[in-house]
């Protein structure tokens, strides 16, 4: 809620700013698009408002990977030995991995966000019960209506219909309670006259009402009210979108008496607009905001006498070169689309980068059994991807305790602690377990996963640290929330498994440029397993909400003698979702991959 609202808030920002830009360009282009496109051009704004409620990934270039499987792979049986051991190859093994995890409660918006979705929430809400009160109003004056009787108006409107070239048959009926023609119907539009207008029946008038009414019909303006009715209610609070709104009914209106103009002859041009001045006191404002119709405000209807004073039928070449000029303001507007979408939002999938090639997807279903998840593998040799489910693997989630890797490279870039000498004295608090409980190295630390020493850096460092790390690293989402003691845990740090694994390569070959004894000293301080013929560098990370371990992580390296192997896996599920079962899970793989032997 609190990430949605943020989104929203900054989405009608630029909203804002888009209907302003559309504003100046139905201005300057004014003497070279119609009426109807200029009410056309609205159809972009009304489509942009949807995008805030569309995942933020919906614009996203697909990208084809080639569906590679490595059934040609040799394959390798995995063996399990007692004491929790699990063998790589033949020479090698990892000792038991200590995977501890605290848990945490379900983040919560901060009251403030919680007033603002409440305001916002109770305005929408009572936007829709005005809106549903009109229309009850509209379906009791529809129940009340009769077929159309007069049969002087019925030829007339059947004549209309033929004008028209109408291709269905559509209802019209006579109501005492309207003092304008008003076309209804969401999916099946009708269209409704009032007594007083038949009863003072003039042919040339009511032909000029009944197209009108048509042209709405064949415009399918009925639909176009309905999402502007809907935008009326989300966005309820924005003052440029009820402007908008406002010149899209003037110009809805105009482009109907346009259409309707180029049927007549010119010497029905002053005519058409005579039956506009008449019936201006007659025809007021529309009581219905799902109904269209000839009425509106006097300013409006003094919009429209001037357009139709100054109406010019459009050539082939004007249509043609007004049809061009839509396009391209289409095609520029299409374009700030992914921009809108990605606007505040919490950006919780990663955007493949171009120069990312070779990307090969394996099914590795059968070591998933029961879990969401992926599974990523790059072998630098080949410079080759190979990634089981890719769209688990884009989404960024807590990374929980695999970023003490990187917490502890910047407690050493700060001084804090040094290769030589990483010692921190335990306060003497009461922890979850025995081993947090006693004086810690960097590689105790690290092998224990103990929160208070990684903590203890983290507040010593400050908040402005530890977020110009993030972004100098370019770590995920580069988010911190406001509790510095978890945000590697409480959802508001979140990478995805592709991320994970450039950082390890960007890290293994010290692309950041730290210290090279810094890097060293965490390289062997995630050191799991070495051998004759590789060595195996890795961290776990468990994520635990409410007592349920719900998120579970084993990413790492592979070193050998000509090569090195980046991995990342995650898992996730309701319950028993560990960093320990993903690293069972990604020594499987391994070994049947044939990685490191």
């Amino acid at each position: 809620m609190f990430d949605f609202g943020i989104h929203f808030l900054i989405c009608n920002i630029f909203i804002s700013i888009f209907i302003g830009i559309m504003t100046g360009i139905k201005h300057l282009l004014r003497k070279c698009l119609s009426a109807r496109m200029q009410y056309r051009l609205w159809f972009l704004l009304l489509s942009f408002m949807a995008v805030p409620f569309l995942p933020a990934n919906i614009f996203s270039i697909l990208q084809k990977f080639p569906a590679l499987h490595l059934s040609d792979f040799p394959k390798r049986l995995f063996l399990s030995v007692p004491d929790g051991q699990i063998f790589i190859g033949e020479n090698s093994t990892i000792g038991i991995v200590n995977d501890f995890a605290v848990s945490i409660s379900s983040k919560t918006s901060s009251p403030v966000h919680l007033l603002l979705f409440s305001l916002w929430a109770v305005g929408a809400v009572t936007m829709f019960v005005l809106a549903a009160r009109s229309f009850l109003r509209l379906r009791t004056l529809e129940q009340s209506a009769l077929p159309l009787q007069n049969q002087q108006v019925k030829r007339l409107y059947e004549n209309c219909c033929k004008e028209m070239h109408c291709k269905k048959k559509i209802p019209i009926y006579s109501t005492a309670f309207l003092k304008s023609p008003v076309t209804v119907g969401l999916i099946h539009p009708r269209i409704y006259l009032p007594i007083h207008l038949i009863s003072d029946f003039n042919a040339k008038d009511m032909r000029f009402m009944l197209l009108h009414e048509l042209q709405h019909c064949r415009q399918k303006d009925t639909r176009i009210v309905f999402l502007m009715n809907l935008a009326g209610i989300l966005y309820w609070f924005n003052p440029f979108v009820w402007y908008a709104l406002k010149e899209m009914r003037c110009d809805r209106e105009l482009s109907c008496d346009s259409a309707v103009l180029h049927l007549l002859d010119e010497t029905d041009y002053q005519a058409y607009g005579n039956t506009l001045i008449n019936f201006a006191e007659k025809i007021s404002h529309i009581p219905f905001p799902y109904a269209t119709g000839m009425s509106g405000s006097m300013k409006q209807i003094t919009r429209r006498i001037l357009n139709i004073a100054a109406f010019q039928k459009e050539t082939k070449r004007g249509k043609a070169r007004e049809f061009l000029i839509y396009i391209l303001i289409a095609f520029l507007s299409l374009s700030y689309a992914p921009v809108l979408a990605a606007a505040g939002s919490p950006q919780n999938e990663y955007r493949l980068p171009n120069d990312m090639k070779n990307i090969s997807t394996i099914d590795l279903s059968n070591h998933f059994n029961g879990y969401q998840g992926s599974f990523v593998l790059y072998d630098t040799n080949q410079n080759a991807w190979n990634i089981f489910n890719i769209e688990n693997a884009k989404e960024r989630i807590a990374p929980n305790s695999t970023y003490k890797i990187y917490d502890a490279l910047l407690c050493l870039e700060s001084g804090i602690i040094t290769p030589e000498d990483s010692d921190m004295t335990w306060n003497g608090e009461d922890y979850p377990f025995d081993a947090w409980e006693a004086n810690q190295t960097l590689s105790s630390a690290m092998k224990n996963s103990v929160n208070w020493y990684f903590q203890s850096i983290d507040s010593q460092l400050g908040f402005h640290s530890v977020k110009s790390f993030l972004q100098k690293i370019q770590y995920g989402n580069q988010q911190t929330g406001s509790d510095i003691d978890l945000y590697w845990t409480d959802l508001s740090l979140k990478i995805s498994p592709i991320e994970q694994v450039n950082l390890l390569k960007k890290f293994h070959d010290n692309e950041f440029q730290f210290a090279p004894q810094n890097i060293d000293a965490v390289k062997n301080s995630i050191l799991l397993s070495s051998g004759f013929k590789s060595s195996l560098y890795g961290k776990t990370g468990t994520g635990r909400i409410e007592g349920k371990d719900v998120n579970g992580w084993f990413i790492g390296f592979l070193e050998t003698a000509d090569n090195v192997y980046y991995f990342a896996t995650n898992i996730q599920g309701e319950t028993e979702t560990t960093g320990s079962k993903a690293t069972e899970i990604t020594t499987s793989v391994l070994s049947e991959l044939n990685i490191g032997k």
